[in-house]
């Protein structure tokens, strides 16, 4: 019989795909004699069962009686017995953290006999009737599918009718008025009456989790952070403890570094008689744990103790939720911590200084996601700017925007172009749109630990959170600070750094990291922060261990200068044909309309003049690195004006009966006569070259030119040349012998007759599989994963991305868009396929790869598989292919240390 439940006693961390992460985390604590309430775990394996079959495992009710049995037998309760009533939460826990998107119910057991006998037995029934008023909620919500606002309503005619300012003002009465409400609202809404079977309870309970699995946010999250969307919840069962019950009781989250900063030493919020989701969803503002150390000493001197056991357990950061009972202290669940990039960095360096892991493990722990965010600019506060208040400053970063209320707004907003700050007086996992679309978040209430705070920093999103200052009218459209209303559309500032916020736009400058990245700022000086220390010393230790040569696409003197600074080790990509962009247009007009050989030939010669110093400043920008050429890529006709745009000016002339200039005349003849259906696909690349010879020889004379001239400045230049699209070996040798021959005619009477690579761009599926054949005719490869990708899946990308793509990513028919993230099912072994056909003939023959893939994390570590030599990306991306580079090695390092002691 297969097993779908197992108890907090079974398993350990490494089981999260079958326990979930919560479930192996509880297993783990468990195991080093952590004070856990006593549960169960129902597998992933049930949910993925009952989300395939549209019902629960037959073995499952059965095993969940044994389960409930021995639960009670441990705890002496029995489930659903007045006299004594064991009470469980139903949690999900899927095997990555997905704070707030599933969800919760707790309290189930409760019924109003279970409510009368507890308040008769604690002495204190108002703490028993609100377990039972929040159970009500919970299962209506998240079982039932009341709208929450339904809820509100009701709860705000109770506060009003027993004049209470909060349900925590509420007596007895108040508090049965309100879950009456409650229980009517749900009969209304279902048709249904309300159940009294606790078992019905729970076993609708785990139902309502497992199919919280597939609710719009969770989906949303999963597809923004790239978790697997087959991998199921888990479900949590596990017996209550009550941080409602008194003075002495409580619930709170706390890290073991500050998640926000960095900064070493234990960070938390504690709320007394509250349960559950309370801190998280920042409904009140919480205390801080040294707040709690004068109020409970023994818990929290216990806590901080845990906390260190944790974290030199995990070896990382940890974030605990932990429950106070009557001055007990209970460990509800730990994982390893979402933190911001600035935490990231900071706290794998200082694990490494206190000798908890070693530096590829620190290196392992940050991406070049975290290093993008780290480059964003900050405020520039040295004008005058206006402060109207400050909050906590959850997650930093500078963010600018029109005010926003309410998260389907901020998500139409943005997809209008405009930017846009969410407001809210809390957040709750249904705003997740909305906190996705927005460039930063905005709260009046909540701490570090508050939803807003946690999702905000798992997604790089500037947040201020618990600005108490602040009364926000989210229905009205404003919120009011010190007398002024704010509204909806008006531009605020804030500061997820220190928490300031500012009416209007604040001008930005440069992050310290990106300073310090463009040489500007010595990371060994005083003035660099913690931040930048942490970063020159894990982007340093990458740079010492990869074996990917890291160069830059670079098609100017300027954008080649910068990639030096930043670390770039070459031009991998050098677009020859936006040196004819902007003004310089007007040559290839020219060129097409050139009436005779003898103007074709003059145009030509003014153009070689602007390329040869174009080449001369770039290959003196890189003196002594590689610097790859690739010739004339776009059809002729991109230089020139759309046709409809000139059939629209030659209509409005005929209508108007306005001469037409000859000029006009003659380009929208010659766009007309080079119009074609599928550009993409026709005359281009290689094809320019073999057809229109005197264009690639102009280019490669330029070069040749500003390599002599180069030299006589004293400068190393190092030019490759590639001949884009290349598709046949017959394509190829033609091309090669025709600038060869060029090349050579260049060189005679020099004294320098060089010979300079020439290789191809794989950017054709019929490239990639004919590899071998293209090999003998070639000095390198170089993928252009940009064509590739779109000629492997018959995807224009500019018609794609603006019509069908984003609902194939909605509806998870892609997993990723496949020009963001190389497609290595597909377009993958394209590559892999080209990479080892070459290899097998010419074992160190050079091969690189310059599409826009060259600068993402996850391309990256495939190049760094198959053993490509290098990736060229843009510029501002290329520290974070430093990064990544070497984590691929130090992965693989990680994996081999790991087999070789299994080997033993």
């Amino acid at each position: 019989m297969r097993t779908f439940i197992y108890p907090f006693t079974f398993g350990d961390r490494e089981q999260s795909n079958l326990l979930g992460g919560k479930g192996a985390n509880l297993a783990e604590m468990v195991k080093i004699g952590l004070p856990v309430p006593p549960g169960f775990t129902i597998t992933t394996e049930a949910c993925i069962e009952f989300l395939t079959y549209g019902e629960i495992p037959s073995e499952l009710p059965m095993q969940l009686e044994v389960a409930l049995a021995n639960l009670e037998k441990e705890l002496g309760k029995v489930f659903g017995n007045p006299s004594k009533p064991l009470l469980v939460s139903v949690r999900s826990g899927a095997k990555f953290s997905m704070p707030g998107m599933m969800e919760t119910v707790l309290n189930v057991g409760m019924t109003p006999e279970v409510a009368q006998a507890m308040g008769e037995q604690s002495g204190n029934p108002k703490f028993a009737w609100d377990c039972y008023r929040r159970f009500v909620d919970m299962y209506g919500r998240i079982v039932c599918d009341v709208p929450s606002e339904e809820f509100h309503k009701i709860t705000a005619r109770v506060l009003t009718q027993f004049k209470a300012s909060s349900i925590g003002d509420l007596e007895v009465d108040g508090l049965i008025a309100v879950t009456k409400g409650y229980i009517k609202e749900i009969e209304a809404m279902t048709g249904e009456d309300f159940p009294t079977d606790p078992r019905e309870h729970l076993a609708k309970s785990v139902e309502a989790v497992f199919n919280s699995w597939n609710s719009e946010r969770a989906q949303l999250y999963r597809q923004r952070e790239r978790i697997p969307s087959d991998l199921g919840t888990a479900v949590n069962v596990q017996s209550m403890v009550f941080g409602n019950l008194d003075d002495q009781s409580g619930t709170g989250v706390a890290f073991t570094r500050d998640p926000a900063t960095g900064e070493s030493g234990s960070y938390g919020d504690y709320l007394a008689r509250a349960q559950g989701e309370d801190v998280v969803a920042g409904i009140r503002n919480t205390m801080s744990l040294a707040d709690l150390a004068n109020e409970i000493p023994h818990i929290a001197t216990e806590l901080e103790d845990i906390m260190s056991k944790l974290e030199k357990h995990y070896r990382d950061l940890c974030d605990i939720e932990f429950t106070v009972e009557k001055g007990k202290l209970w460990i509800l669940q730990t994982r390893v911590g979402k933190r911001t990039a600035e935490a990231a960095f900071r706290i794998a360096v200082q694990l490494v200084e206190e000798g908890k892991i070693t530096i590829d493990e620190a290196l392992m722990r940050v991406n070049g996601d975290q290093l993008v965010q780290l480059m964003f600019p900050q405020f520039n506060l040295c004008g005058q700017v206006n402060e109207i208040a400050r909050g906590i400053p959850a997650s930093p970063g500078a963010a600018v925007g029109e005010v926003v209320f309410d998260s389907k707004k901020a998500y139409e907003s943005s997809k209008s172009g405009r930017k846009v700050i969410l407001v809210r007086r809390e957040t709750s996992p249904d705003d997740l749109v909305g906190m996705v679309a927005a460039q930063g978040i905005l709260t009046s209430r909540g701490g570090k630990t508050s939803h807003a705070a946690v999702v905000a920093r798992g997604m790089g999103k500037t947040a201020v959170c618990g600005a108490e200052s602040i009364t926000v009218d989210e229905a009205g459209g404003f919120f009011t600070v010190s007398g002024k209303s704010v509204y909806a559309g008006e531009v605020i500032s804030i500061d997820g750094s220190n928490g300031a916020i500012y009416l209007g736009e604040i001008s930005v400058v440069a992050s310290p990291v990106t300073t310090y990245l463009e040489g500007l700022l010595d990371s060994k000086s005083d003035e660099a922060p913690a931040v930048v220390k942490a970063v020159d010393r894990l982007l340093t230790h990458a740079d010492s261990i990869r074996r990917l040569n890291i160069r830059a696409n670079a098609d100017t003197p300027e954008d080649a200068l910068k990639a030096r600074i930043l670390g770039g080790e070459g031009v991998g990509l050098c677009r020859t044909e936006h040196m004819f962009l902007g003004p310089r247009r007007s040559y290839i007009e020219r060129l097409v309309l050139a009436e005779n050989e003898d103007v074709q030939r003059a145009v030509i010669g003014e153009m070689e003049i602007l390329q040869r110093a174009d080449f001369l400043e770039i290959m003196s920008a890189m003196s002594g690195l590689p610097v790859t050429v690739r010739l004339l890529d776009p059809p002729l006709h991109e230089f020139l004006p759309p046709l409809a745009e000139l059939m629209a000016k030659m209509a409005r002339s005929e209508a108007l009966n306005q001469k037409v200039l000859s000029h006009d005349s003659a380009v929208f003849a010659a766009v007309k006569r080079m119009h074609e259906a599928n550009p993409m696909l026709g005359f281009r690349g290689v094809r320019l070259g073999i057809l229109i010879p005197e264009l690639y020889k102009m280019q490669v004379r330029a070069l040749v030119n500003a390599l002599l001239d180069a030299r006589k400045l004293g400068h190393d230049p190092k030019p490759e040349v590639m001949i884009p699209l290349v598709a046949t070996q017959r394509e190829l040798l033609y091309l090669r012998e025709t600038l060869e021959q060029e090349i050579r005619r260049m060189f005679e009477g020099t004294g320098q007759n060089e010979k300079i690579p020439i290789g191809t761009m794989i950017e054709t599926p019929r490239a990639a599989i004919t590899a071998e054949r293209l090999i003998a005719h070639a000095d390198f490869f170089s993928f252009g994963t940009n064509d590739l990708t779109q000629l492997t899946w018959a995807f224009s990308r500019d018609d794609v991305e603006s019509s069908f793509l984003p609902k194939y990513l909605d509806l998870e028919l892609l997993p990723f868009n496949p020009f963001e993230s190389l497609d290595q099912a597909g377009v993958g072994i394209l590559i892999k396929t080209a990479t080892d056909q070459a290899r097998s003939i010419r074992k160190n023959f050079k091969i690189g790869i310059c599409g826009e893939h060259g600068g993402d994390p996850s391309s990256i570590h495939f190049f760094d598989k198959i053993g490509l030599d290098y990736v060229s990306c843009s510029p501002l991306r290329i520290p974070i292919a430093r990064l990544e580079s070497g984590k691929a090695v130090a992965i693989k390092s990680d994996v081999k240390l790991a087999y070789d002691s299994s080997a033993e």
